[in-house]
């Protein structure tokens, strides 16, 4: 479980026990997905939004059409007609910073762990660590070393988002960042190489279980030309350090993005490596109002919710 504080006081938890409802905020829209009962399918809305709604960053305003925002927020979740007011509310990548980081030990109790994991981030960020939300999560424990997953958010991002979502007359209960939401949405014992494309950010990760090896966001330059080698490049990255790790060429990339699989396959140029959508996406009638927005994130923030 993932635990999380803003400016030392709580805040909505990054990855806990989440809401029947999600909400994806992104350059290109609002996507949200409800689910109506138990057993049932998800109902899922999306809304674009004006070029210039929106820009991720964990520095300056990020969105600078509040109300357009909660606008487009209210409409796709009255549509999608969640249970309850709570939403797990799902960020862009670029509006987080997440690091894997080894400590010889941890405290047991979640409010002496804060402290020493900001003490840890204040040398890593360029932004004010102690007034951020912070969360993480426990991925290993050995007797000689712990292995954490922590997340980031700056105070007046993650106040930004929140309001956002509250201004729509919903509530934020948990928070997570676009890519860890879509690694929820693969089930597999087996090692896992994925990645996820977003407006101007490619974020690899590397997935074993319940334990994550690699989990790295590249930002990626405004020239769709001069983003190509960039993307070859941080792929291969992963793969190498997948082949480092565990001994072998991984066969598949599971896959969630603005590009369709086969194009962004195409792009990588690894014929020994099978590009394969994260998650399917909906039938062609859906897809239509959906546009390029992925469904991968909203898919993982509602899996294993009863």
């Amino acid at each position: 479980m993932m635990r999380s504080t803003l400016g030392g006081k709580p805040s909505a938890a990054l990855l806990t026990a989440r809401p029947p409802a999600a909400v994806e905020l992104s350059p290109h829209g609002v996507l949200a997905a409800a689910l109506p009962g138990k057993g049932e399918a998800a109902v899922v809305a999306f809304e674009p939004l004006a070029p210039g709604s929106l820009t991720p960053s964990t520095s300056g305003q990020n969105i600078a059409i509040p109300d357009a925002v909660a606008a487009a927020i209210r409409r796709t979740l009255d549509q999608a007609a969640p249970r309850k007011r709570d939403v797990t509310l799902i960020v862009p990548d670029k509006a987080v910073r997440v690091f894997v980081l080894d400590f010889d030990a941890l405290p047991a109790r979640p409010a002496e762990v804060i402290p020493i994991l900001r003490f840890r981030l204040r040398k890593m960020l360029p932004f004010d660590v102690e007034h951020a939300g912070v969360s993480y999560q426990v991925l290993s424990n050995e007797k000689t070393e712990t292995r954490v997953l922590a997340a980031v958010v700056p105070g007046p991002v993650l106040a930004e988002y929140e309001s956002a979502v509250r201004a729509a007359g919903y509530e934020p209960g948990a928070i997570l960042p676009c890519s860890l939401a879509g690694l929820a949405a693969l089930d597999s014992d087996e090692p896992l190489l994925a990645a996820f494309l977003e407006a101007g950010s490619l974020t690899t990760a590397i997935a074993h279980g319940q334990d994550v090896l690699l989990y790295r966001t590249l930002e990626l330059p405004e020239s769709a030309e001069a983003q190509l080698p960039e993307i070859q490049r941080d792929i291969a990255v992963a793969v190498a350090y997948f082949e480092d790790r565990l001994g072998a060429h991984p066969r598949r990339l599971h896959y969630a993005g603005s590009l369709p699989a086969m194009e962004f396959g195409r792009a990588i140029r690894d014929s020994g490596l099978e590009v394969v959508d994260l998650t399917q996406r909906e039938k062609a009638s859906t897809l239509t109002a959906l546009g390029t927005a992925s469904l991968a994130a909203v898919t993982g923030a509602l899996a294993g919710v009863s």
